[in-house]
């Protein structure tokens, strides 16, 4: 492969929902370069871009796929994303890395809400954005409906290039409005023929033509004294015009393509070409100290590492791009995210799926690949001595399913944990938690699918046979009134015995509560005389506040420490589900020693066994975790999920109507979002979205709180 420098890189994000047809185009798009002989299709699974075995098996991509394809003294380096919201993980690491996102339109489907949050995140990036209106030979297609949706949703920055003479299965012609011209395919598309504008379609291209002339010289003050003078630009100038707009996010131009028949893929891939800004046209990456690192040639050399993946018959593969300098063989570089560990870059590819081409040199700004590194995660940097660069992390969307993960063999437990903390570095979206309060490992992701995966990938290539289970919910426990209790330890069995009395209140507790001087149960006063008081956070919130009010000496200081130890079991073990205890603050007021047998054992299992009844005594109410829920949803489906979500005993904060989609915010128990995007996805045939994150504890209802205790009762009898 020729060696590309750094202003002849362009690094491109392929977004869109599933069904868009990404795949079909990254397919025609390798054809008309002459990277590949035929095209591959998704239904037959031989493309290049879904090469994953569990890819081929869903029909889904399901990973992201790089691609480096020299087109006219240029490489277009496109990064391939899977379309679902399950892996929306692949959406932010590619738009990390690239410079621009190719957002590609289902013509039959219009705007859908997978493309509304993918769009988002091109607005979190910074990133320009052009539309690809695909799948114009479709019975169903309707271009100006797809385009009427575009500028309802982001405005008169959307401005048509292109626009077809018919729609269906007869598509094969579009008027090019920046070359003015007519483009012209045969029933096996490809090389197109170039024809002049038929006058019946004159007003409409000279229309759309003047409103992509306005929108290209508002970018540029030259070009809109130009306009003003002389009411048009040359072809030219409007390329500077769009390209401007573009970086400003001013414009989103708007392409038509059928990637099925290769139709109008070749005329997309001149434009990007020639127009999409390079690496050092747009914002530089900025290096967690502030340091804009800007794409030089001549300097350091400085990798980002932003995917990693086990590929078949190859093992581990990291995927890093050029921040600055220029990469060549052999080069010894410093991992400065892990304790300054040195690789040494033998060899290195530019990537194509799931093939690879041998390279010598790699540019600021070009995307490599590279395998058996030694000491290399996700988000890690490689530099060259004397560059200390380091880079913010990806930060993902939180994960909105869980489930308890267990192998069927208890003998493949370690096995299969390894294999999860790998398959998370591949993955960050997958997440895996050891939880010592919920007693399971619990695995988080994106959704059900996205779980799916994990499994089929643990089953079909670790051969590790696993089974999810639903996960327990994280309740807390806490009271609502105060009590007392007092609670004697004696143990006696020859020689030395055990003997501790404690004698405490306990009351609920909320941040600043003065604490009572006299405290009434059952008309007898007990007087405080605070000494000492501890406030504990706790590292699963709330608080335990411990307050030594002992006088006389009934109890020695020295114990106070191993009361606090019983204390502290039962609140890590509440007394009436098991789940950890908060908001409490406990009073020791009186007790009793013996000079002989009181010891810290004693007195841990007295205030503990106080602690428990006057926990008890307290009106104890149980606390369930309650989470903020947005979700995106076709107006046409908001009853529905309104319904729905009132059912999961949600109740609904607020409504907001949105250009294409309405917007529900609701708390929810998470108790009930156990199963929810599964369900979501059943209502509105995978046409709404959500988002989840934690809010609140708030009391669980009467009759569920007797239920969650009675099944604990249950489990500890068994």
């Amino acid at each position: 492969m020729k060696e590309f420098q750094t202003n002849e890189i362009r690094n491109i994000a392929l977004l869109g929902s599933s069904g868009s047809g990404k795949t079909t185009l990254i397919e025609a798009m390798l054809y008309e370069a002459g990277a590949i002989q035929r095209r591959g299709t998704v239904e037959a699974g031989n493309t290049v871009s879904d090469y994953f075995p569990v890819e081929k098996d869903y029909g889904y991509s399901v990973f992201t796929s790089i691609f480096s394809v020299p087109w006219q003294d240029k490489k277009l380096n496109f990064i391939d994303c899977p379309g679902s919201d399950d892996f929306i993980g692949g959406t932010v690491s590619a738009l990390y890395v690239t410079d621009c996102a190719l957002m590609v339109i289902n013509a039959q489907q219009g705007l859908e809400v997978g493309t509304i949050n993918q769009f988002r995140q091109t607005r979190r990036f910074q990133k320009p954005v052009i539309f690809i209106i695909n799948q114009l030979d479709h019975e169903k297609a309707d271009f100006e409906n797809s385009y009427h949706q575009l500028q309802e949703h982001y405005g008169t920055k959307v401005v048509a290039v292109q626009f077809p003479v018919t729609t269906g299965p007869n598509f094969n012609q579009i008027v090019d409005v920046l070359k003015m011209k007519l483009y012209q395919w045969g029933p096996e598309g490809g090389k197109p023929e170039v024809l002049e504008i038929p006058a019946e379609l004159m007003d409409k291209a000279k229309e759309y033509q003047q409103a992509l002339i306005e929108a290209a010289a508002e970018n540029d003050e030259t070009l809109m004294e130009k306009f003003f003078e002389l009411g048009t630009l040359t072809e030219d100038e409007m390329r500077e015009g769009i390209r401007q707009g573009l970086i400003n996010r001013d414009m989103y131009p708007v392409f038509c393509v059928s990637a099925g028949k290769d139709m109008c893929v070749r005329r997309t891939m001149e434009f990007l070409g020639n127009v999409v800004p390079t690496t050092e046209k747009v914002k530089p990456i900025v290096a967690s100290d502030g340091t804009e690192v800007k794409p030089d040639e001549n300097a350091p050399v400085s990798l980002y590492f932003f995917k990693s993946a086990m590929e078949p018959h190859i093992g581990q593969v990291d995927y890093f791009k050029v921040v600055s300098g220029t990469l060549t063989e052999g080069v010894d570089l410093v991992n400065q995210d892990r304790n300054e560990s040195k690789e040494r870059l033998t060899q290195f590819f530019a990537p194509q799926g799931g093939n690879r081409t041998k390279v010598s040199t790699l540019h600021a700004g070009d995307i490599g690949a590279v395998v058996k590194l030694k000491d290399v995660r996700v988000g890690n940097t490689l530099n060259a001595k004397g560059v200390s660069y380091t880079f913010p992390p990806m930060e993902y969307p939180a994960p909105k399913y869980r489930r308890a993960i267990k192998a069927v063999n208890e003998a493949d437990s370690e096995k299969m944990t390894e294999a999860l903390y790998r398959m998370h570095y591949e993955d960050p979206t997958w997440i895996i938690e050891h939880s010592k309060e919920l007693r399971q490992l619990i695995v988080y992701g994106q959704g059900e699918f996205h779980l799916r995966t994990l499994k089929w990938r643990l089953e079909n290539n670790e051969k590790i046979e696993i089974e999810y289970l639903e996960p327990r919910i994280p309740y807390r426990e806490t009271i609502t009134k105060t009590a007392r209790a007092d609670y004697r330890h004696k143990k006696q069995s020859g020689g030395a015995g055990q003997f501790g009395e404690v004698h405490l209140i306990l009351e609920p507790y909320t941040e600043g509560q003065p604490l009572q001087s006299v405290y009434k149960f059952n008309g007898q006063e007990f007087k405080i005389n605070p000494k000492e008081t501890q406030e504990i956070p706790l590292e699963w919130g709330g608080k335990l506040v411990f307050v030594n009010s002992i006088v006389g000496g009934s109890i020695d200081a020295r114990f106070m420490p191993a009361i606090l130890k019983g204390i502290m079991g039962c609140m890590e073990q509440g007394p009436l589900t098991g789940s950890y205890a908060r908001d409490v603050r406990v009073i020791v007021y009186d007790g009793k020693m013996h000079p002989v047998d009181s010891n810290e054992v004693s007195f841990m299992l007295a205030g503990r066994n106080a602690f428990n009844e006057a926990f008890r005594n307290a009106a104890p109410k149980i606390l369930e975790p309650i989470y903020d829920v947005t979700v995106a949803v076709p107006a046409d489906y908001m009853g529905d999920v309104m319904s729905d979500m009132q059912g999961r005993r949600g109740i609904i904060m607020g409504m907001e109507s949105k250009a294409d989609y309405e917007e529900i915010k609701a708390k929810v128990p998470l108790k009930e979002l156990s199963n929810y995007s599964t369900a979501l996805s059943s209502l509105t045939g995978g046409r709404a979205s959500f988002t989840m994150a934690f809010a609140s504890y708030e009391l669980v209802p009467g009759d569920i709180q007797e239920a969650l205790i009675e099944a604990h009762h249950t489990d500890e009898e068994e």
